[in-house]
Order: C-alpha cells, then sequence, then structure tokens
C-alpha cells in the first residue's frame, strides 16, 4: 500500500513537472511571437491582438479571455480536467508577466514566426501528454468532439482564423500571413512530435491527449 502511494506521488510529480516545463517552452514561444509581431491561433493569439489595442497587458487580457471557457470547462468537461487546464494557465500567464522585466527589443517577423511557433508545439506536446490544456477554443472543440463527434481540429482551425483575421486590425497584412506560418509551424511540430512519441512507446503506453491546438 505504502509502495503504491509512493508511486502515484512520483508520478504525480512528473505529471505537473512535465505540465511546467511545456508551460515554460510555451510562454518563451509567446514572447518570442510577441516581439516579432506575430499572432498565434486561440485565446493566447486573441490576447496578442487585443493587449495593444485595449491597452492591457498580455497576461491580464490571456486569463480574462478564458474565464468563461472555465465555467463552460467545469460543468461539461469535469472538475479534474479544469482544474489541470485552470492551473497550467496560471502557471503560463505568470511566465509570460516576466517578459515586462525584460529589456526592449525586437525579433525579426519571419525567423520569430518560425521559433515561436516551434516553442509552442513543443511546450503544447507536454501538456496535452498530461491532461492539460490552454483553455479557450481548445475546451470547446473537445467539447464538441465528445458530444458531437465534431473534429476538433476542424473547429479549432475556425477559431484560429478568426482570430488571424481580427489580428489585421492591429497587424500588417505581411504579419498576418506569418501569423498563419506560425500556426503551420506549430501543428507540424505537434504532429512530428506526437508522431515520433507514439511510435517510441510499446502498445500499452501509447497514451498520447489528443487535445488539438489552442
Amino acid at each position: 500500500m505504502l509502495l503504491f502511494s509512493c508511486y502515484k506521488v512520483k508520478a504525480s510529480l512528473w505529471k505537473w513537472l512535465h505540465i511546467a516545463i511545456g508551460c515554460f517552452v510555451t510562454a518563451g514561444g509567446l514572447v518570442l511571437l510577441k516581439h516579432s509581431g506575430v499572432v498565434t491561433g486561440g485565446t493566447a493569439g486573441l490576447a496578442l491582438s487585443l493587449s495593444p489595442m485595449l491597452s492591457i497587458p498580455f497576461h491580464y487580457m490571456f486569463a480574462l479571455l478564458n474565464l468563461p471557457f472555465f465555467v463552460f470547462s467545469y460543468f461539461y468537461m469535469g472538475k479534474s480536467f479544469t482544474f489541470t487546464t485552470m492551473a497550467a494557465i496560471a502557471l503560463l500567464t505568470g511566465l509570460s508577466s516576466l517578459d515586462s522585466l525584460l529589456p526592449a527589443f525586437t525579433i525579426p517577423a519571419l525567423p520569430g514566426a518560425i521559433i515561436g511557433g516551434a516553442f509552442i508545439g513543443v511546450g503544447l506536446i507536454g501538456l496535452f501528454r498530461n491532461g492539460a490544456s490552454l483553455g479557450g477554443a481548445t475546451i470547446l472543440a473537445l467539447y464538441l468532439h465528445r458530444k458531437h463527434g465534431i473534429n476538433p481540429g476542424k473547429s479549432n482551425f475556425i477559431f484560429d482564423f478568426i482570430v488571424i483575421a481580427s489580428s489585421l486590425f492591429v497587424y500588417s497584412l505581411t504579419n498576418g500571413l506569418l501569423s498563419v506560418l506560425s500556426i503551420t509551424v506549430t501543428s507540424t511540430v505537434l504532429a512530428l512530435l506526437k508522431r515520433k512519441l507514439t511510435t517510441a512507446k510499446p502498445p500499452e503506453s501509447r497514451a498520447i491527449h489528443t487535445v488539438p491546438v489552442n
């Protein structure tokens, strides 16, 4: 019994360590995108667009946009999923706020889109494999998939497209296209890592959460 309890504690610690690392890497990607004037998808991308328009710091805007999704998740996705997602978002918000401590700098848009998108993809795979998400449209896409069998990738793509379109009010058309490139890089990294991790594990341990990109 004691051995089983120790195993559960160890497994839980590893889970949260991976979630923390995933949040750290994702936050790094978001900072790179922010300083290169490129937007990503999901509520993070929407927060990047609205933040300069409303003069609200990104981390506050990101948290505010996720509040209604938290309520939805609690009633329709369960307490455990909601708690894990809230913890991941809180950690990501805190890490993103550290950007204000950095000196002002800019990054060329093209490398920023590619590197930032890759960072986000790597970070997200760490979250998804441990039962966490970054809220927003991911929660809604998962619900539609479970309830109505709608492909979560398609529903999430629609939301991302709307986010990118709205970013054109803040950023140029060129940066809007680079934002599409960033999302493509993120999706590609997710697909490659998921395939690699799946083939590297024995069948009984191939439990990678199929959570769409947020």
